[in-house]
């Protein structure tokens, strides 16, 4: 019996029993401010019931963080009929993706299996002094008398004299305080939630998100008619007659917690429900000292009395944001999503809100371009299957999604995919000039719609995060990594085209062409 080490890219989902013949080129070139991802393959066959110890050699090690690679179920690979070459599973079964610390587990690994994988992961600083730098990894290896001490195996780190700039595209993917509190069993907002709350934004900044979903309200987002989210309302509001009083100081303390982890833009809760507008969203209000849900399900949109309290609760909101130095980079959501059928409704919702937010923007999920045609939303997001019918109309500040779909050829990041599909979405994004970028489920570990069964839809969708309640904290996954390092080949092809546009474009013709090959019918 032998432990055996090999490096592979962060690319690929190595499995318990996958065999590992030939390690990768072990030499990686990055800029100053890069994140570099990579991982360690421990053969372990034939070995059971070991534990042994891992530690990094190298001047980088104070940027080093190891996380040992754990498989999850994938119960529903997805909702269509698949092919081998798009999915690495069809039917149920396990798959990695959760990345534990191995400081939780004293930097041992216990040997189990055919393979045991830790994920390396390097953030180089951006004063990190230009030239080479080699990342030892080792693990003790005596099995019994006469064996080796430790086995070790090299990488080398080239760092470029220039740094990788400021995150420039848009990201976001909708952050829920109502799940954190649930899943941890928290009383929402208190101190145990706030401090989960702050661990998931820190989270969220470090797999590259810079825009996070500010529940001014509760977001009405993915909840069945007439049922409600637990509250996370940030904005105390109280009515006095005919006027709206309103409180800020939850959500001062949420806008602090973004700014201190380095949070660039801001999204507001929907102000209408989604699909088509046509009701209030679950709003708590207090009136003679009791409060309860004035707005919601039981009020119409375009009812009077909702039109008057969006008046006085979006010119107060947005005075708010004036006062916290963010209405500049905040956007406003009417409602996720709507349809042709809804047009004149939506008119009618965006045009109460819209003299109210200053110099924010508007920012919806739209399947339909006549909304951007008639001026209702300035930055129009559309499913990335449909991408193409926006292009054609030059759209200023263009961004897109993916939700639930697409489930063939188009980028995604669910469980069951190669992680090309997830990476390859920053090439797309360069390739037509892409603003931003929206996600439905950062956190979101609920059923398509709020109360069903996480099964209810296939692995992945909603998440990109895990929650640790054992530890009450949170764990990375594969996939958020491999995001970021999507949205750093953005940057990277757009410092590229800044000298050589042509260089840029026909690395990704390659990309594509390979895209193309694994995913042709």
């Amino acid at each position: 019996m032998k432990i055996t080490l090999n490096q592979v890219s962060a690319l690929q989902k190595v499995r318990v029993g996958d065999a590992i013949n030939t390690s990768e080129r072990s030499s990686h070139t990055v800029l100053q401010g890069q994140r570099l991802s990579y991982q360690v393959v421990i053969g372990t066959k034939g070995i059971r019931e070991k534990t042994r110890r891992i530690w990094i050699e190298s001047p980088l090690k104070d940027y080093i963080r190891l996380y040992r690679v754990k498989e999850v179920i994938v119960d529903v690979p997805s909702r269509e009929l698949v092919s081998d070459e798009d999915y690495l599973l069809t039917s149920a079964g396990n798959l990695p993706d959760v990345l534990v610390p191995l400081e939780l587990q004293g930097n041992y690994a216990a040997l189990s299996g055919d393979n045991v994988v830790i994920w390396v992961k390097i953030d180089i600083p951006k004063t990190m002094a230009a030239g080479s730098y080699t990342v030892k990894f080792f693990i003790e290896t005596a099995l019994e008398e006469g064996d080796e001490p430790y086995a070790s195996i090299d990488t080398e780190v080239r760092v470029i004299p220039s740094p990788l700039p400021e995150q420039k595209l848009r990201y976001t993917r909708w952050f829920y305080a109502d799940c954190i509190a649930d899943i941890h069993g928290a009383e929402i907002f208190s101190e145990r939630h706030w401090r989960l709350i702050e661990e998931y934004i820190a989270a969220a900044t470090d797999v590259g998100i810079n825009m996070i979903l500010v529940p001014i309200h509760t977001p009405p987002l993915d909840t069945e008619v007439s049922t409600r989210r637990p509250c996370v309302q940030l904005v105390d509001i109280e009515k006095r007659g005919d006027e709206y009083i309103f409180g800020f100081e939850k959500l001062r303390r949420f806008v602090d917690i973004c700014k201190k982890h380095g949070v660039k833009y801001y999204e507001m809760s929907h102000l209408f429900s989604q699909w088509g507008s046509k009701f209030a969203p679950n709003i708590m209000v207090t009136e003679n000292g009791k409060t309860d849900y004035m707005f919601g399900w039981h009020v119409a949109a375009d009812s009077e009395e909702y039109r008057e309290f969006l008046r006085q609760y979006i010119a107060a909101v947005s005075a708010e944001l004036s006062a916290l130095g963010i209405s500049e980079n905040t956007y406003f959501h009417v409602s996720d999503e709507p349809n042709p059928d809804n047009l004149d409704r939506y008119e009618i919702a965006r045009n109460i809100i819209k003299p109210l937010i200053g110099k924010s923007k508007t920012l919806d999920a739209l399947s339909h371009c006549e909304f951007y045609e008639k001026g209702l939303v300035e930055c129009p997001v559309t499913s990335i299957r449909r991408a193409h019918e926006f292009l054609e109309r030059k759209v200023d500040e263009l961004w897109v999604y993916y939700c639930c779909g697409p489930e063939r050829v188009f980028p995604n990041s669910f469980i069951a995919m190669p992680s090309c599909r997830v990476r390859v979405l920053g090439f797309q994004l360069y390739k037509y000039d892409i603003k931003g970028f929206l996600h439905w489920g950062f956190n979101c570990w609920d059923g398509m719609l709020y109360g069903m069964h996480p099964d209810a839809r296939f692995k992945g969708d909603g998440f990109i995060v895990y929650p640790d309640v054992e530890h009450n904290s949170l764990l990375l996954s594969a996939r958020g990594i491999n995001t970021i390092e999507g949205l750093q080949d953005w940057e990277l092809l757009n410092i590229l085209s800044k000298t050589n546009a042509t260089a840029a474009r026909a690395i990704c013709r390659r990309v594509a062409a390979a895209f193309n090959d694994l995913h042709a019918d």
